[in-house]
């Protein structure tokens, strides 16, 4: 392994604006001086999210750039779709997927959600879930940030997906986008409406487990 890329997978890793002119923000800030306690020169590796990274060292409360900005591809965006569950599962659902190496999380309404976002209160939920999701690159030594959309309504999208549903097909390498339904399942409408069907196994899954069933079964085959 490179030098520059074992230094990533050790190193505080944070999203900044620029890799070449890293700023940070005052939450990134906080984490790196007060929760993290960096020393002067300890080294802290930074991304953009759009793929290009770099290595800085911590100096005087500030990153200093030290090397070149690297590239890093991404060949293949999978994505998760899932019916907004109850409660605080969509952080932990967007937290696991990102950890798992997911490229977006699409929250979505069907005939048989519970839980509804609206307005404001919709634009406050994804604003939440993208930090959450920044947060977990960091975790994970991502360097492109996950997309957070939604919420949209299943019969719109879900011909780009196909769906979880116990008696359908397994998982193909090729199945890039997989879409959980509610837990009263989805209607005879929307499944007609699906890319096809896949199953997830004998066992009854609650949404955020089926969530990452599907998840890591899509990242298993992509190696």
């Amino acid at each position: 392994m490179p030098i520059d890329e074992a230094l990533r997978r050790s190193a505080a890793h944070v999203m900044v604006s620029s890799a070449s002119d890293p700023e940070l923000t005052e939450e990134e800030f906080r984490h790196l001086s007060s929760v993290l306690r960096l020393r002067d020169g300890e080294a802290v590796t930074v991304t953009d999210g759009c793929g290009h990274w770099a290595t800085c060292v911590w100096h005087n409360e500030r990153l200093e750039p030290v090397g070149s900005v690297q590239f890093e591809e991404r060949s293949c965006v999978r994505t998760i779709g899932v019916v907004i569950p109850k409660g605080d599962r969509p952080e932990w659902i967007v937290q696991k997927l990102v950890e798992i190496g997911i490229d977006r999380v699409v929250f979505l309404e069907s005939e048989r959600s519970v839980v509804r976002w609206a307005g404001a209160r919709s634009e406050r939920h994804i604003e939440r879930l993208r930090r959450v999701a920044d947060a977990a690159c960091g975790q994970s030594r991502r360097v492109w940030r996950v997309d957070i959309d939604g919420p949209l309504l299943a019969r719109d999208v879900l011909h780009d997906f196909v769906v979880a549903e116990p008696g359908g097909r397994s998982l193909h390498n090729d199945d890039v986008s997989v879409a959980i339904g509610p837990e009263g399942g989805w209607t005879d409408e929307e499944l007609a409406l699906s890319a096809g069907r896949v199953d997830l196994g004998n066992s009854i899954l609650r949404v955020e487990t089926a969530a990452l069933v599907a998840a890591a079964h899509m990242m298993a085959g992509s190696r």
